[in-house]
């Protein structure tokens, strides 16, 4: 069913009063009825009627029948086509390497919200097993230019290599503990495991930041 905008909470209830009446006495309720029900006038229930009508929810079977509205048909949500997602290549979790792409499809019905613009990737290595993303699982990644501190995103690296890490944007260091150049160190991507330590760039390129793991058992 596709609604032109929103339905209001007294529209809502008008509908649910319309179904329960309709489930129970098997015809369609007058707007008299209606009316008696929420304890207004016809006329205001007419008005929203009107707008039940403009918005798809409901319709009339023909003009100037008392019991003539219907219900317009809702789809069965369960039936519709699961979304589906392209497996672009391998994201490092360990050292980094370079994304390859081997487009294969995987559906995901309701894990994630329809019309996000969504990708999947084949984690490789143990570096973020400390937040459950272990070696050959799929992470789903939300394609995202920008991320918040403590977000895991897919970073490329000044080599062009790809990796899998959490994203913390910081002040300048001034230590020698990690990879990368130790001066004006704006962005830490922190690996999830202890044995590893976080690499620290002046910039990086996100593509995008991951929102669901599916491990395949």
């Amino acid at each position: 069913m596709t609604m032109s905008a929103p339905l209001t909470p007294r529209q809502r209830d008008i509908l649910t009063f319309f179904r329960d009446y309709l489930e129970e006495q098997e015809i369609s309720p007058t707007l008299e009825e209606i009316a008696a029900h929420f304890g207004v006038n016809k006329v205001t229930i007419f008005g929203h009627v009107a707008e039940l009508e403009r918005k798809g929810v409901i319709k009339r079977a023909a003009p100037g029948v008392s019991r003539g509205l219907q219900l317009v048909e809702e789809p069965d949500e369960s039936k519709e086509a699961a979304p589906s997602f392209q497996i672009l290549g391998n994201i490092a979790a360990g050292a980094p390497i370079e994304a390859l792409e081997n487009p294969e499809t995987l559906d995901l019905g309701e894990l994630v919200p329809r019309g996000s613009e969504v990708f999947a990737l084949k984690v490789q290595g143990e570096s973020m097993i400390e937040d459950a993303i272990a070696d050959g699982d799929l992470v789903l990644v939300e394609s995202r230019n920008q991320a918040n501190n403590g977000e895991t995103v897919v970073a490329i690296l000044p080599d062009g290599t790809t990796t899998l890490k959490r994203f913390y944007k910081e002040k300048g260091r001034g230590n020698t503990k990690g990879r990368g150049n130790t001066k004006d160190r704006a962005i830490r991507l922190q690996p999830a495991n202890s044995s590893m330590e976080p690499i620290y760039l002046p910039d990086v390129e996100i593509r995008g930041v991951v929102v669901a793991v599916v491990r395949r058992m």
